[in-house]
């Protein structure tokens, strides 16, 4: 499998990266939020919450 920075063979010292450049790139892209899992957020789930366990006027 080659590095997945730059597509050169991979360095046995520096697996699954060629080399401590492009381990170092990848960690960098970690850290500044490159990798991001998408997430899609609710509205107010505590709202939603609220209304299910709030009490109900009594029939009339």
């Amino acid at each position: 499998m080659p590095c997945p920075i730059c597509r050169k063979p991979v360095a046995a010292s520096y697996r699954p990266f060629c080399s401590k450049r492009c381990a170092d790139v990848d960690l960098a892209r970690w850290l500044n939020g490159a990798y991001a899992i998408p997430a899609v957020e609710e509205d107010d789930p505590d709202a939603e919450d609220a209304q299910l366990f709030a009490p109900r006027d009594a029939p009339s």
